[in-house]
């Protein structure tokens, strides 16, 4: 009634502008902001509208503009999809403040986003993002970032090995495991976990194929010593 009213008396909107949504639709905008064909400007709260638009997973930031008699302008700032966050069997797209964002999709503009995984893997995401794009051939390799205990990463690399990182000093030792793999091909090696974890060595587990193997080899080479020796 009230709209009606405001209507009568020359204030119905008849012109609303959007701008800056991408992922969020007009409709959504406009539902969300409680705009209908029926819609008095005298009616329209626009401070309310807006913290309703905030609301929204995608939307950073709004503002909302009455021009009277009839107009009204909506502008938006979207969240951008920084990350892709595995928690309890979910994927979703998460912003770079770990705010998820939407559900994951074959949607290629998230295909190539990071993976990290685990309980408050999204409020560090940041962390681990950067200190992996200043090394992009090292980046590359990684399949997903798993905070272990919310206190250091476990890197999956795409090949199967497990690289766990120290809780302090992560560029540090990814510098460290970039120089073994150019200097060593270390993660070409048949191993499943290197370990950079302590300050002054770094330990390797081989997989059980070249655990093997290996020890096969000490096997003969203990038996020509011996062999030699008489």
């Amino acid at each position: 009634i009230a709209d009606a009213a405001g209507n009568l008396a020359g204030f119905k909107v008849v012109e609303v502008n959007l701008s800056g949504q991408n992922h969020v639709t007009p409709a959504e905008i406009l539902q969300t902001a409680g705009i209908k064909s029926s819609t008095s400007i005298l009616f329209v709260h626009a401070d309310e509208a807006r913290a309703r638009l905030e609301a929204l997973p995608w939307i950073q930031s709004a503002s909302v503009r009455k021009f009277y008699p009839d107009r009204i302008d909506i502008s938006v700032t979207e969240r951008e999809a920084f990350a892709l966050w595995q928690i309890n069997g979910e994927v979703k797209v998460i912003a770079r403040d770990g705010t998820p964002i939407t559900a994951y999709s074959d949607d290629p503009r998230y295909v190539s986003l990071p993976i990290v995984v685990g309980e408050g893997a999204n409020k560090k995401v940041g962390d681990i993002v950067d200190a992996l794009s200043r090394m992009p051939a090292l980046a590359d390799e990684v399949r997903a970032a798993i905070l272990v205990a919310n206190r250091r990463w476990t890197l999956k690399m795409r090949n199967g090995i497990d690289v766990r990182l120290p809780e302090q000093g992560v560029q540090d030792a990814l510098m460290e495991l970039a120089q073994l793999d150019r200097d060593k091909k270390l993660l070409s090696r048949d191993i499943t976990i290197i370990d950079l974890r302590l300050p002054d060595r770094v330990a390797v587990r081989l997989s059980d194929a070249a655990f093997e193997a290996r020890a096969e080899a000490l096997k003969e080479k203990a038996k020509a010593k011996k062999g030699g020796a008489t």
